[in-house]
């Protein structure tokens, strides 16, 4: 356990300049923005040692890649904190964090098959809520999706 007050306080000490950036919202709301390469040890960190609770997680296909966001409950806090980073397109790729945290392994199969995230070292990497006959590489959530016959 870390000494600082807050799981914030304790986040900016632990990753200081490697935070792209921090916006608090009001006092019970957070979004801190990491680099996707990042993203993996700062949640490991909010849930190990500052005793996080993984929320959910989820995506949104912008124009300029596809942001996934964690969203951590402090409750002794009052407090949600959420990491996002941006990964690119059209292979967006970025490392699981269910090896460490299970709680996340069934929101990150599902946002491979909604968005096509791939997370690398995903411990269970396989479909679950598309139907097993759905084409390989086409995601309905993604900007590009077309239906199909």
């Amino acid at each position: 356990m870390t000494t600082e007050k807050t799981a914030l306080s304790a986040i900016r000490k632990k990753f200081g300049d490697t935070l792209v950036d921090i916006h608090e919202r009001n006092d019970r709301r957070v979004y801190i923005t990491v680099n996707s390469i990042d993203l993996p040890a700062v949640c490991r960190f909010m849930y190990e040692n500052l005793g996080g609770r993984l929320a959910t997680a989820s995506g949104v296909d912008m124009r300029s890649g596809i942001e996934i966001l964690y969203h951590f409950m402090y409750p002794q806090e009052h407090r949600m904190i959420t990491v996002r980073t941006k990964v690119k397109k059209p292979s967006p790729e970025i490392g699981s964090i269910g090896m460490f945290l299970p709680a996340a392994i069934w929101i990150e199969r599902e946002i491979y098959d909604l968005l096509g995230v791939v997370f690398t070292n995903h411990p269970d990497p396989r479909r679950l809520v598309l139907a097993d006959d759905w084409p390989d590489g086409v995601h309905p959530l993604r900007r590009d999706f077309k239906e199909f016959d």
